[in-house]
């Protein structure tokens, strides 16, 4: 899977599958044991997030690996995250990763969010007292400082829409490297990629199925009846279909499955070559969001009214 992987604006290779480490009932030993399938399968990308708790089996699984010489640190691309309560000082939020991950660095850090909470808000779903006004330009600042200690060797963004990536460009010294946004075949983000492209960042697709077993998720996406059809004509999965049209895009795609049997499915998905009359049939299909920040929306205290305020009316 090595040759699988994409050169990001700032230098280094980034792998085009990944595995997606948040799940809901986060047990430790169940994701450690998914990434060390994972990592025997060759999947060489693992992404976290300070807010998923799962940076310690992350870090656990990964050191294990090393000890046994099966894997040495720089063939691996670890990604983490920014919390939104934390925007206040991202150096501190990224030491405190990597001692939970026991690593010296992480390859990539995003901010999670447009959004800043009080930093007392270490939980996915704010109150409406928890929010503060954003200040990007200085969280931004701080994201820049942590490459510069060499604590990340790249740095990004998620779930920003293109009007926040550009006003971002308008102050960063460093552009994102990487934009990691939800896309799968119902919601394409064909603006978004447009304007990620023009800056040379690289779009990665969150829930490239839909996001199916997660609270906010949906099967809608591997359920489809064009999706499934494409897939019997290829004598593959739809899941394959889906990650496959990601990939078709230039993105990467993160997927979260901890079973061995979807793990091998996913990675498969290389092998699938879809056709120009796939790609406009898959063009057409009605789009819908499926994780839309309800939560990160109010009249009161949240800088975003209306979602269409959060997503600058990419909805």
């Amino acid at each position: 899977m090595r040759s699988n992987e994409v050169r990001l604006n700032c230098g280094i290779t980034v792998p085009l599958i990944g595995l997606g480490t948040y799940s809901f009932n986060n047990d430790r030993e169940t994701t450690e044991q998914a990434i060390h399938v994972a990592l025997k399968m060759g999947y060489r990308h693992l992404d976290t997030a300070k807010i998923y708790g799962s940076e310690p089996a992350v870090g656990n699984a990964l050191r294990l690996a090393i000890e046994d010489e099966s894997i040495r640190r720089e063939d691996v691309f670890v990604t983490s995250k920014l919390w939104s309560a934390d925007h206040h000082d991202p150096v501190s939020a990224l030491k405190q990763t990597l001692r939970n991950l026991g690593m010296e660095y992480v390859d990539m850090y995003l901010v999670h969010w447009p959004v800043k909470l009080k930093p007392w808000a270490c939980y996915a779903v704010p109150k409406e007292e928890d929010f503060e006004q954003l200040d990007l330009e200085s969280t931004w600042a701080g994201m820049e400082k942590c490459l510069d200690m060499g604590l990340c060797r790249c740095i990004g963004v998620s779930n920003f829409s293109s009007k926040k990536v550009e006003r971002l460009l308008e102050f960063a010294s460093v552009p994102p490297a990487v934009n990691q946004v939800e896309m799968h075949p119902m919601w394409r983000q064909r603006k978004l990629r447009e304007i990620c492209a023009d800056h040379k960042i690289h779009v990665s697709a969150y829930s490239p199925l839909g996001g199916p077993g997660n609270a906010w998720g949906s099967t809608a996406v591997v359920e489809n009846p064009l999706i499934k059809s494409i897939a019997l004509k290829h004598q593959a999965t739809p899941a394959q279909v889906a990650l496959n049209w990601g990939l078709s895009k230039g993105a990467s795609v993160i997927v979260k499955s901890f079973n061995p049997d979807r793990l091998k499915e996913n990675v498969a998905s290389f092998d699938l070559k879809l056709d120009d009359e796939d790609l406009l049939e898959i063009d057409k299909l009605e789009e819908r969001k499926m994780m839309r920040g309800e939560f990160l929306v109010n009249d009161t205290t949240s800088p975003y009214k209306t979602l269409e305020d959060l997503w600058d009316y990419e909805i």
